[in-house]
């Protein structure tokens, strides 16, 4: 299609970027506090892609504040200016976020996080030491002297980050600064933090050094909103301090706002962003849960924004700008907003860092995806029996490289439980990973067979040279629940009890007044049958065995949001407690550590029961041909049941390595 604006240069300062696409500031955890090659890949990518700038993860000014990148730490030089180097060939611009958590983070050393004031963080739970205006002098001395130093390294700006709850909104917000000198009390003191700070900045670097502010309406009663944002943008463009304005939204009382699931709308944030872009003259900058060049030339054609931010898209697709440029936007592999291998892997897994569901070449670009597969020396004929999302990923990869691909689906659609996924509340984005890997595998000619079952017999037929076995796996309707393997629930053969996969895909016709999602293992398919039985007429109540509700996604920062929903709703949830047997209309439920199965025991209305438990393995094929030594590998949840992500990874991988 033709763009009348998203690929137009812009200046911010005095420079020029190339387009209006910008990858805002996101932690990664990827460089594990330094600027490493595994970093510099990953931002390589995604200028080789086609953005004009990168806004590198929050840069720590001080050690009271060690996260993502130590920028106050001069062994990071090296790296920074080889990142530099790397991608200005590729015409993107670097600028360095800066960064103090103040009461969010707890120093490496142990000691109290500096704060405004002693309110504790929301997240550390730790008492904070309200700083003295020592600190505070010593504080904006260490951001001066890191914008001094990302000058001096060869970065175009500094994007210092007022938002999101860090220590400058931590000074600007009434909610946590309750000060009584001249940085507390009204307005005009509480801004005189981020005030003071931009002048140290913006006379200490050259003219031609971009400085920028990120701020964020934080979405909390008496904290910072729109009008004080806007307050404080107009200030400092007023006295000249910055270049542009960079809006988002949250902090971490309201932080599934800041980075949003598929349950929120394209542009969720632009009703708060918007009064704030169209109050300043400079050029400004917004997020959304963009995902097309066609979105974001819509919203800037508006006059919304100057730029548009993809973070996510551009995680799913670094190519993203440069296939839409060229026309080819329907090649783009779409980010589906999942969040359970960016967001959850640097929320829990810290030491893993950023990854994606459907790109397995993000955060693995030196290893993996698409820019290092190489054609394959020998082309073979190779058979990939199983069309869900593993099977899909690998004929994709597997025909790339140049081999012959089968692709033998037992069902009449290609998909798997992928299919039955997309038809949970808030969840039909799931199906638009399905929609590429389809199309795609169509595209590069793989025959692709529906509603062909195979045995072992039939794999030796096809006389392929190697073959995957992507066959997925079966729900476990046996009744064993983790905690007590030894006692199942009993009479789980009972009418009314189902799978998850049978509510969504094979759903009985009458399903009652009430049900129990009986939850064991903790991801989003409880929270997905339970708001399906919901929007069906039923009361539903939840019971798991673990110690929190939705254990294994909160990372991904689905749960919360799904507790909204369930506000006013007939939704009642049970934690720690285990279900004992299933009667008539009921199921009998009771503490974990229970023993004795004649007390402490509840009677839950419940007419349908959907049992959410570990699917088992269907890999009967691939038990049978490995016996025979020949060129067979097993992935996804034909190896072993687990999620999205890994079945993605798998499929990748031995497409790979034929």
């Amino acid at each position: 299609m033709a763009y009348t604006h998203v690929d137009k240069p812009i200046r911010i300062g005095a420079i020029e970027l190339k387009n209006r696409i910008f990858r805002p500031a996101h932690g990664t955890v990827l460089g594990q506090g330094t600027m490493n090659e595994r970093l510099i890949a990953y931002h390589e990518a995604r200028a080789r892609g086609g953005a004009a700038l990168s806004i590198l993860e929050v840069g720590s000014v001080h050690p009271t504040s060690a996260f993502c990148l130590n920028i106050f730490d001069p062994a990071i030089e090296g790296g920074m200016r080889e990142l530099v180097d790397r991608c200005a060939p590729h015409g993107m611009r670097i600028f360095q976020q800066l960064w103090h958590a103040g009461q969010h983070i707890v120093p490496a050393d142990g000691s109290p996080p500096w704060a405004p004031s002693d309110n504790p963080g929301v997240e550390t739970g730790i008492v904070p030491v309200a700083m003295t205006k020592t600190m505070i002098d010593t504080i904006i001395g260490a951001y001066v002297d890191c914008a001094v130093r990302m000058e001096r390294y060869g970065l175009d700006g500094v994007d210092v980050h007022c938002a999101h709850g860090y220590l400058p909104s931590q000074f600007l917000s009434a909610n946590t600064n309750r000060r009584e000198d001249e940085y507390g009390g009204p307005f005009d003191n509480r801004a005189r933090f981020i005030l003071e700070l931009l002048a140290a900045i913006r006379s200490a670097v050259s003219a031609d050094f971009v400085v920028g502010v990120r701020v964020a309406p934080d979405l909390t009663v008496g904290g910072n909103d729109v009008d004080d944002n806007i307050r404080i943008a107009q200030l400092l463009e007023a006295r000249g301090l910055i270049d542009y304005v960079n809006v988002s939204i949250g902090n971490y009382n309201s932080y599934t706002k800041m980075v949003g699931g598929m349950h929120e709308p394209m542009g969720y944030e632009m009703p708060t962003s918007v009064p704030i872009t169209r109050a300043v003259k400079l050029p400004t900058m917004v997020v959304g849960r963009y995902r097309t060049l066609e979105e974001c030339d819509q919203l800037i054609r508006d006059g919304d924004a100057d730029m548009v931010g993809l973070v996510r898209a551009m995680i799913a697709d670094p190519d993203l700008v440069n296939k839409s440029l060229a026309g080819k936007a329907d090649r783009v592999r779409p980010c589906i907003a999942c969040n359970q291998a960016c967001v959850a892997n640097v929320v829990y897994l810290w030491q893993s860092g950023l990854q994606c569901t459907v790109n397995v070449g993000a955060g693995n670009e030196q290893t993996l995806g698409d820019h290092r597969l190489v054609p394959a020396a020998e082309p073979k004929t190779v058979l990939v029996v199983g069309g869900g999302p593993a099977g899909l990923e690998a004929a994709r990869v597997a025909a790339l490289r140049g081999h012959k691909v089968i692709l033998a689906e037992a069902d009449s659609h290609l998909g798997g439980t992928l299919r039955a996924a997309a038809r949970a509340p808030t969840r039909h984005q799931m199906g638009d990973i399905l929609t590429w890997l389809e199309e795609e595998v169509y595209r590069l000619g793989v025959e692709v067979r529906l509603s062909s079952y195979m045995d072992e017999n039939d794999v030796i037929d096809t006389g392929a040279d190697a073959v995957i076995v992507a066959t997925g796996s079966l729900p476990r309707m046996d009744g064993v629940i983790g905690s007590h393997p030894g006692q199942p629930v009993k009479n789980i053969d009972r009418k009314g009890v189902i799978s998850p996969l049978e509510l969504f895909m094979y759903p009985p016709e009458d399903l009652g007044r009430s049900a129990a999602v009986i939850d064991d293992v903790g991801h989003y398919e409880g929270m997905a049958a339970a708001e399906h039985l919901i929007q069906k007429g039923l009361s539903v109540t939840y019971v798991t065995r673990q110690r929190m509700f939705g254990q294994l996604i909160q990372g991904a920062l689905m749960v919360e949001p799904f507790l909204t929903r369930m506000a006013g709703k007939p939704f009642r949830q049970i934690t720690r407690m285990r279900p004992i047997a299933i009667e008539p209309g009921h199921v009998v439920i009771g503490p974990v550590v229970l023993t004795d199965e004649t007390t402490d025991i509840e009677r839950l209305e419940a007419d349908t029961v959907v049992i959410v438990t570990a699917n088992r393995s269907n890999r009967q094929i691939f038990d049978a041909l490995s016996e025979r030594n020949s060129d067979i590998r097993v992935v996804g949840d034909a190896n072993s049941p687990r999620f999205l992500e890994t079945a993605i990874r798998e499929g990748h991988i031995a497409g790979a390595t034929i």
